[in-house]
């Protein structure tokens, strides 16, 4: 499939598609992510997180490009989100917690099958409970699917 004809196919599912991107560095960019579709995401109420799966690159170092089919069985396993959103209760209880997690814009680790999922505009979104997030990461390719 060329280039163009996947970004129309991208464009035709909605704006926050198009923060999945099909070049080989980041499959997920967030700067992707226009104002309005950041404004129609639900927010979170309480301690709950809204996060956006990474689906990985969508070609191997060795050059082989995956299927579409391929990464979003990836994005249904994978571990590592980025946080789009925080309840306005995350880490409050201070007996709990001795400071945040996260913070949005953070990309996290989370459990393999962790949180509730639904998809807006073709893109797969999960609402998490702020004890579910694992860790911090600087670079999602750094973490590998097993």
């Amino acid at each position: 499939m060329m280039k163009t004809e996947g970004k129309q196919n991208l464009e035709a599912q909605g704006s926050l598609a198009l923060a999945y991107t099909s070049e080989e560095n980041r499959v997920l960019d967030p700067e992707l992510l226009d104002k309005t579709a950041m404004e129609r995401l639900p927010t979170p109420t309480g301690y709950r997180v809204l996060v956006m799966p990474y689906k990985g690159k969508a070609k191997t170092e060795g050059g082989i490009i995956l299927t579409d089919e391929t990464r979003d069985r990836n994005a249904l396993a994978t571990v590592v989100c980025y946080v789009l959103k925080l309840g306005p209760d995350c880490y409050a209880d201070s007996d709990k917690y001795s400071q945040p997690y996260c913070k949005e814009k953070d990309w996290v680790v989370i459990g393999r099958y962790a949180g509730g999922r639904f998809k807006i505009e073709g893109a797969e979104l999960r609402l998490l409970n702020d004890d579910e997030i694992l860790a911090t990461i600087l670079d999602p390719d750094d973490i590998a699917h097993v």
